[in-house]
């Protein structure tokens, strides 16, 4: 399955909202009552971007002296611009490479959350799929091999309608934390490529017969907790016992996806940390003072955007680390 590329005009919306928000980052901080005052830039991860923005509009209202740049573009952006030093922090929704870290990527666990397989909600097998699940071997046979290419394949019931198997065409967190999953790299992954988190939700939602992956983050409405329109997520038969057992049966709802992720139904990967990535530690105060928040307070904010807040002992780690515990 030779690969193509398409760009799609919710990715565009996206640019434009991070573009109104980062307006302000341009403009002279004016000092707060507290002192702080100040500009921080990041950019990088889709998954990260809601939370990010989130968090930096929060953290602009305690303190009015600080601007803070939010810009998406994927986890190769991030993890690019970080090292340039172009960004205090990139958004990275993957593991830190070793070449990186040598480089002096500076990795800070901020929230966790998860990649899952992405179908139309019209799909022509959806009550056996629903019935039976995917296994990863399947998911192997249609990602990685090509062995795979119609539904009946999958669920085994002889239908013959061929699968539409769609992967991101940015370096990003969520292809290579897939990729991870079924034993490869993002390169690896077959499939028509799509740039960004929207972009391939959007592609899926067009094309009965499709296939993805995405954040849980584009998955789901934030607001209801439910699947996008025309969207749904392809449940996996973790044990591969051919079907779907009441605890694997959590993907209706956000809530669900998360509370698996948090006791481990879900694997790992593909359910990931998002890092916060600097060169070196940090040293600007006021770029300290907003990852301290983050760390601390800014945890609450994790559940209410519907991802997992880090486990304290990796807080602490973390806080340590930046030198503030």
């Amino acid at each position: 399955m030779k690969k193509s590329f398409i760009k799609f005009a919710t990715v565009a919306a996206i640019v434009a909202t991070s573009a109104s928000l980062s307006s302000c980052g341009g403009k002279k901080a004016q000092v707060g009552e507290d002192g702080l005052s100040g500009e921080i830039s990041l950019s990088g991860a889709f998954a990260l971007y809601p939370l990010a923005v989130q968090w930096a509009n929060d953290f602009q209202a305690l303190h009015p002296g600080v601007t803070i740049d939010v810009s998406a573009g994927g986890a190769g952006k991030g993890i690019t611009d970080a090292l340039a030093k172009v960004v205090d922090f990139g958004m990275v929704s993957r593991e830190l490479g070793e070449a990186e870290i040598a480089n002096g990527a500076v990795g800070f666990a901020v929230a966790k959350d998860a990649v899952v397989p992405t179908i139309n909600a019209n799909n022509p097998v959806m009550a056996d799929l629903m019935k039976h699940g995917v296994t990863r071997d399947q998911l192997i046979g249609l990602f990685i091999t090509g062995t795979i290419k119609t539904w009946g394949e999958v669920v085994e019931n002889g239908n013959s309608t061929p699968v539409s198997v769609y992967t991101r065409s940015d370096a990003c967190g969520a292809a290579e934390t897939w990729a991870l999953y079924l034993g490869k790299k993002q390169e690896d992954l077959l499939g028509t490529a799509v740039f960004g988190d929207p972009g391939l939700a959007e592609a899926v939602q067009k094309d009965v017969n499709a296939i993805g992956l995405n954040n849980i983050g584009f998955a789901y409405d934030i607001t209801t907790g439910k699947p996008h329109p025309n969207l749904a997520v392809a449940p996996i038969d973790v044990n591969e016992n051919g079907q779907i057992d009441p605890e694997e049966d959590f993907y209706a709802t956000k809530e669900g996806v998360v509370e698996a992720i948090k006791d481990g139904r879900y694997p790992s990967p593909p359910a990931r940390d998002l890092y916060f990535v600097s060169n070196g530690i940090p040293t600007n105060p006021v770029v300290v003072e907003f990852l301290r928040y983050i760390l601390t307070d800014g945890q609450a904010s994790n559940s209410a955007q519907g991802y997992i807040a880090i486990p304290q002992e990796k807080l602490d780690a973390s806080l340590e680390k930046l030198g503030v515990k």
